[in-house]
């Protein structure tokens, strides 16, 4: 097998594998680890592994036990604190071999369990929101037909009357009607075709930042963290701009007096969204240091009308998913107190519903 093959494999894998030398130095890692650690193999070769790591992290003590007794290792639901701020749990499987030169090295494996429960709760995720759409059709038949019934006798019996005070009435009729209307449609989300356009992420991006800054003037502070090498994907980019502002705004929101929002951009290889595994997808994280989301909303922020704010109306983010959704993505959320993140996913290669 030829060394260039053998690396597309590896590159292919969903699991992180690092080579280490004697030195526990970096001498190779799979586009999975890049992934993982948000490194850049580049950077990273020739560099002592500790340096990614927080000081004293498990992970490296299990490393010098299998270079010092020549035993593979397995630690299985490992933090790891990298020295960028992130955090993630792994399956670790730590393996010696001996090179060319006699020397002994170390093969090491990270398999993220917090991934396959992110996945986990995406399905879910995917499932219920499959669910809301088929009842909401079915709600909004129900309402649509008698509520255009009741608007046409409104319409007919403001002709007959002579009284404009009565006819006041109707039209009160006729109005709280189409208001009704509009709100299922709303609530049903776009019924029209996406177009399928080259999307820059960033320019959205930034025009989402530059409205939310103009709605908020005081008290929003906006920052950017942005991947210069993200690619370009294709989708609609009105609706992607609105579920992008969806979300924004809906963070913004939050605070009571002032806050910070981080737009933050990332490319992820091997990304699978539902049942279906896309090579890349790009994620587009905002994040908030607002109160967070209470944890009796978690699992219904996505539902139609939830809501815990007294003027809103529920339907931001349920519109959003929907956007995202429709162009074969997903929208997923953690929160907690002072740290709530919406990740959006979108694959690159988009052969999703019109």
């Amino acid at each position: 097998m030829q060394a260039s093959q053998l690396q597309r494999i590896l590159d292919n894998l969903n699991t992180a594998v690092l080579a280490l030398d004697g030195e526990l130095r970096l001498t190779w890692l799979n586009a999975a680890a890049e992934m993982m650690l948000e490194v850049s193999a580049r950077q990273l070769v020739g560099q002592p592994f500790a340096r990614l790591l927080i000081p004293d992290n498990p992970l490296l003590e299990t490393l010098r036990l299998a270079l010092d007794n020549g035993q593979p290792y397995t630690a299985r639901g490992l933090r790891l604190d990298s020295a960028a701020g992130k955090s993630v749990t792994v399956d670790c499987t730590v393996s010696p071999f001996i090179d060319s030169a006699g020397d002994t090295e170390l093969i090491v494996e990270l398999n993220q369990v917090d991934r396959l429960m992110r996945l986990a709760r995406e399905d879910a995720l995917l499932a219920q929101h499959e669910a809301n759409r088929a009842v909401l059709r079915g709600m909004a038949h129900e309402i649509k037909n008698p509520l255009g019934g009741l608007r046409g006798a409104a319409q007919l019996l403001e002709k007959e009357l002579s009284d404009r005070e009565l006819k006041e009435f109707t039209r009160i009729i006729i109005h709280e009607a189409d208001r009704l209307r509009n709100l299922v449609d709303r609530m049903m989300g776009s019924s029209r075709p996406l177009k399928s356009e080259t999307v820059n992420l960033h320019r959205v991006l930034e025009h989402v930042r530059r409205l939310i800054e103009a709605e908020y003037p005081h008290g929003v502070r906006i920052e950017r963290d942005y991947d210069p090498s993200l690619p370009e994907c294709q989708g609609d980019p009105d609706q992607v701009t609105q579920a992008i502002l969806n979300v924004v705004r809906n963070s913004a929101q939050a605070f009571k007096d002032a806050g910070t929002i981080r737009l933050r951009t990332r490319i992820e290889r091997q990304v699978t969204i539902g049942h279906i595994r896309h090579r890349l997808a790009v994620r587009v994280d905002i994040e908030d240091d607002g109160p967070g989301i209470p944890e009796a909303l978690m699992e219904r922020i996505f539902f139609p009308m939830v809501t815990s704010k007294a003027e809103g109306t529920g339907l931001g983010l349920p519109i959003a998913q929907d956007i995202i959704n429709r162009h074969g993505g997903l929208i997923a959320c953690r929160s907690e107190p002072g740290h709530t993140i919406f990740s959006i996913y979108l694959p690159v290669e988009n052969g999703h519903e019109q």
